[in-house]
């Protein structure tokens, strides 16, 4: 299980969270849901490390692998999207994810000429070919068609923790969410 206890994380004087108690399982789709501003974002950036909190503890990740893909895809513009999704694998397992998500006819197109959508699946690829011990995602529909939906849905139902940020309910049942959790 992962815990946080008494997580508070501020940016100046604004509070996203002050006391947050948070208890994650070990397995499964976890949605994290809510309001723009609540803080579900940063809950995923201190996850990950990105942000160190103001106060408190997480536990539980210590052993544990934990990627993340951000509601920007943050791809290397001037690399395939192969070689962005090989950069933390192999070429093997990158070509096999970015074929699960549709994307072998763009393996060898330059990051810069994809589109939302596109960008959107090699930077899914990219956070399942680093490991999927824990897979954090925010927003991974963004600018996908309901085809590539439900091709995205099956892969991050494929981790074994995946915790995932979205504002819309049916993404919600697409994943078919194992806990849903309202920030």
């Amino acid at each position: 299980m992962i815990e946080l206890r008494n997580l508070s994380v501020k940016f100046g004087e604004k509070v996203i969270f002050d006391g947050f108690h948070l208890d994650l399982p070990d397995t499964g789709v976890v949605v994290l849901m809510g309001e723009s501003g609540v803080g579900k974002t940063t809950l995923l950036r201190v996850l990950c490390g990105v942000l160190k909190p103001n106060a408190g503890t997480i536990s539980g990740l210590e052993e544990r692998r934990v990627s993340i893909a951000f509601q920007e895809p943050r791809l290397l513009e001037w690399q395939t999207a192969l070689e962005n999704v090989a950069s933390v694998s192999d070429m093997k397992i990158a070509k096999m994810l970015l074929a699960q998500l549709s994307m072998e006819g763009e393996l060898h197109a330059k990051a810069a000429t994809l589109s939302g959508g596109q960008k959107q699946r090699v930077s899914l690829a990219r956070a399942f070919a680093y490991g999927n011990d824990v897979v954090l995602l925010d927003e991974p529909f963004t600018g996908l068609d309901d085809e590539n939906k439900v091709r995205a849905a099956a892969l991050i139902r494929s981790a074994r923790l995946a915790i995932v940020v979205t504002h819309d309910e049916t993404d919600a049942i697409l994943l078919n969410a194992d806990k849903k959790i309202l920030l």
